[in-house]
């Protein structure tokens, strides 16, 4: 089953928690020093932040998919839109370790399709690699594309 996937960079994470929190009506599943994330049944979202980046607002949407031949499916989907897709194996990336193929929308809205392996002890590494038909200035490091 798919979940939506939004991850918003904020200034203040403290305070961006304890907003979310009250919205949410829970408190996050996964918080760290620079990062927490919810894991919504009500809507079904993975909802994740982070303070990291330097910039602030949606970092990227995506789906979160619970197997690899799902992940396939919604890589056959998102060609099937005409996107290009950008395969990164085994990212360690928001404290996790996941499979996950990176696009671009039409309007330039970094879109990531992943299947989570394990949990991570790191926010993550930078691949470095340059997301297909992206503005040359997005690449798909950790969660910042």
């Amino acid at each position: 089953m798919k979940r939506f996937h939004v991850h918003v960079s904020v200034e203040d994470l403290d305070r961006n928690i304890a907003f979310y929190t009250r919205l949410f009506g829970a408190a996050p599943k996964v918080t760290k020093p620079d990062y927490a994330k919810w894991m919504l049944e009500d809507p079904r979202v993975n909802f994740a932040i982070s303070a990291r980046s330097g910039r602030t607002g949606i970092e990227h949407l995506g789906l979160q998919v619970d197997s690899a031949d799902e992940l396939e499916q919604v890589r056959q989907a998102v060609l099937a839109a005409g996107a290009d897709v950008t395969p990164e194996k085994g990212a360690n990336c928001c404290y996790a370790k996941s499979d996950k193929y990176w696009a671009v929308d039409p309007q330039g809205v970094p879109w990531e399709a992943f299947h989570t392996l394990i949990e991570a002890r790191h926010y993550g590494t930078d691949t470095g690699a340059t997301i297909a038909a992206a503005p040359a200035t997005q690449t798909a490091r950790c969660c910042a594309a």
